[in-house]
Parts: structure tokens; sequence; C-alpha cells
């Protein structure tokens, strides 16, 4: 059995929202969240009604609300012919079966929603086990609700004891066994992935990683960046596994950039642990593009969000370049530079794009390109001229200034990253020990 499963809901049902302020948060956060939850259900196929806005003083174990909201919520639906109630927040299983008892209606919270996303959108083996992993310990303590034949039993048979066990005993049973597959089946994966890695970080390239908000255009920036058939869509979460490409050809020097899984507001903690293997390429990373959606209302919460993830994950130090993204879409341009500058982007670490047209994608190659160099040394070496392994070797992993032929030699002026300069060392001086030799030479391929 399985609950990647299809969803409970056809196209066009009808969901009433209901967003939750708690003391803690200000008016314009909840009503952010609730947008953002808008934006969420839709992507579903659901018609959004509301949202319904409830204060929280207090959480209240039977309905989360108190029983006043809730009858107001329930009488609300009824108003609104609502076939689905959605929170925007996290309902104890408990509380999602009282909800149900007291609306009888569909009733799912935020995290459920992610996880149907998720499932829409996983590709590789790995996204699937992660998406069916999360999606079976989130359903298990759910069982009560998830099936309509949980309340029959299966009959007992001649000759054993008892009336027969209950059917929602044999499902527990079942979907704890396939946690424990899906777990086994996710390290060997996972093991996999590693050794991939592990060889990819072995060769001396350039690693970045593409992270910011959900929707903010980094799988159509990975396509202009690389060249690289990735999906992309107008929607949430349209990307949940690691790509990893190298850039495009027109870039001079080698390097590889990986899109990862978006970030949002309320991501649960379940799926933030399920992914960690495609945050790891994050982590990983030598350098970070983060991509901000210029054209959206909540540039400065989406950025902060991403900034939070990026210091949970130790990488907020890490080399970043800025890249406001979608700027076809930005009416005033120099009030999104004025907005980049507050929210501190260094204007030489910002670039102000839009991957639809492809208008200021060369300047992201600039901050890349100035990044790689950063980081590396700027060296002269003296190649011999049949070395031309080692020549394609410094254009695959390091940037070329200039070449210069002299009797033999190759003067190469480049920049080269420090895990490739071992491989190259013996030819910074070279040609010192060429003209001790007085210009007779032999030497080895290593």
């Amino acid at each position: 059995m399985s609950l990647l499963h299809t969803p409970r809901y056809e196209r066009g049902t009808r969901a009433l929202l209901v967003t939750i302020q708690r003391p803690e948060e200000d008016e314009t956060a909840v009503l952010e969240t609730g947008a953002e939850l808008a934006e969420l259900v839709r992507a579903l196929g659901f018609k959004a009604l509301g949202p319904l806005r409830a204060k929280l003083r207090r959480p209240q174990v039977r309905y989360l609300l108190g029983s006043g909201k809730a009858e107001e919520i329930a009488a609300r639906a009824d108003e609104l012919d609502a076939e689905w109630i959605v929170f925007d927040d996290q309902l104890s299983p408990s509380q999602q079966r009282n909800w149900e008892r007291l609306t009888n209606r569909a009733v799912v919270d935020r995290q459920e929603v992610i996880l149907d996303i998720f499932a829409r959108h996983a590709r590789t083996t790995e996204a699937k086990l992660q998406v069916e992993l999360a999606q079976m310990e989130y359903y298990l303590p759910r069982l009560a609700h998830a099936w309509t034949h949980l309340s029959r039993q299966k009959g007992g048979r001649r000759g054993t004891r008892g009336e027969g066990e209950k059917q929602i005993e044999l499902d527990r049973r079942q979907v704890l066994r396939r946690i424990q597959e899906l777990r086994v089946e996710l390290e060997e994966v996972q093991a996999s992935r590693a050794t991939m890695r592990k060889r990819r970080l072995g060769v001396p390239v350039p690693t970045g990683s593409i992270v910011g908000y959900t929707n903010a255009g980094k799988s159509s920036l990975m396509r202009h960046l690389t060249t690289a058939e990735v999906r992309v869509a107008n929607q949430p979460f349209a990307t949940l596994d690691a790509t990893t490409r190298r850039l495009a050809p027109q870039f001079d020097g080698g390097a590889v950039l990986t899109d990862t899984v978006g970030f949002i507001q309320k991501l649960p903690p379940s799926l933030i642990d399920a992914f960690k293997s495609t945050l790891e390429e994050t982590v990983l990373a030598q350098f970070l593009v983060h991509v901000i959606d210029a054209s959206s209302r909540n540039l400065v919460r989406h950025f902060a969000a991403t900034a939070e993830v990026l210091e949970e994950l130790g990488v907020a130090e890490r080399p970043r370049m800025f890249v406001f993204n979608k700027i076809d879409l930005v009416p005033d341009r120099l009030e999104l530079h004025a907005a980049a500058e507050s929210l501190g982007c260094p204007p030489e670490r910002t670039a102000f794009v839009s991957a639809k047209t492809g208008e200021g994608i060369d300047r992201v190659f600039e901050l890349i390109r100035e990044t790689i160099d950063a980081q590396s040394r700027e060296t002269v070496y003296a190649i011999p001229a049949d070395r031309y392994d080692l020549i394609a070797y410094l254009h695959r992993n390091g940037h070329v200034l200039s070449e210069r032929y002299e009797n033999g030699i190759i003067e190469v002026h480049a920049h080269v990253a420090p895990e490739a300069a071992g491989r190259l060392a013996p030819y910074r001086h070279f040609r010192d020990y060429l003209n001790l030799q007085g210009g007779n030479h032999k030497h080895d391929r290593n």
C-alpha cells in the first residue's frame, strides 16, 4: 500500500481557508501566510474561499480554537457551501477528527496541502521515496479518518480466538512496515547520491547552489545559466529534486550549479528532515545564487525566510550573489534598486534579471566569474607545448586570462581553484627549471 495517493478531492473543490493569528504575530504576517495558503491550494485545483482569520490567545485541546469560534467557522462553511476547510496551521489528529465531526466536511491543515503538492511534483526515485515517507509518518496517527473502511472489522475464523482484528490495526501494521521499507530504500538511494557527490567533489570544479523562496524563478534561471532542460512551472514547489548541471558553454571555465527545493514559511519540520539530502547540496556549495522574486509584494519577508533557512543550514556566510528575478513585471526599477539596498544586498554582488526575457543574465555570469576568481589563485604556469592534457585541464578547471607560446613552452596566466592547483604546481616554476638545464629537458606525464 502506498500513500503517495490519488488526492481525495476534485478540481474546482470549494475550500474555506482559515488563518490563525497567534499573539506573537502581526496582522501583516497573517495576511501574507493566508495569501500564500490560497496560492498553495490553487496549485492543487481548489477554489479558494476566504481566508477567514481567527485570533488565538491560547491553544485549545478540542479544536485548537475556542468552541465559539469553531461554531462560527462551521456556520461560515455552510453559508459559502464549502466542501473542504483548510487551516493555515498544524492540527493534531484528534483536532482534525473533531473538526470533521463538527462540520461534516473534509478538514486538512497546511502540512497536508504541502504534502499533496510534493507528491504531485516528485519526479526522481529519491524525491518519491522522501515524499511517501513524509506522507506515511503524517498519516499514521490519522488512520481513523484517512480511509472510510476503518470502522469495519476483519471477521474471525472458526478456530481463532476473539472476534478478529480491527481493520485500523492491520492498516497501522502495514504502514509501519512500509515506513521501515522506505527508510531502507532511501538510505540506499542516498548512499548512491553521496558516492556520486564525492566523485564530483573529487574533481576540482567550483560548485554553486541556486537558493530562494519557492516560485522565485530558480529553475528558469537555471535553464539560462546551464542550458539544462529542467522543469519550469509557475507554481509552488515545481522543483523538488536537486538538479546539478555544468554552466553553459559561453562561461569560460568549469563550474557546476545545483537547483534545489524552494523555501517557504511554515515549512513542516518533517519535510525539512525528508529533504536534508537535497539541502546538503546547498551546504556543500562553494557559492550561492540567491534568487528573489522582484515582483512579489512580500519580497522582504520572502528574503528574510530564505536568509533564516540559510542561517539554520550554517551557510549564511558563504559567498552569495543576489539575483532579483522577474524585473519584466516591475514598473519602477529605481524603487527595486532601493529595496535591494535596504535589504543589505551590495550593488557589486547584485543582479537584476528577467529569466523570461533573458535580460540581465550576462550580469549573473559576471558575478559567478568574479566569485570563483576571488576564491582562486592567479598564477602563471609554463606548460610544455605537447602537454595538451594540462592545457585542457586548465581551461576546464580554471579561468584562463592569457596564453603565450615561446620556445616549446605555453605560458598560461590563469585563475585556478586551490583544489586544482595541486596537479599544476610543478609547472609554476617549470621555466626556471628549464633555464637551469640549459633548455634541454624531458618531462613526464603525471
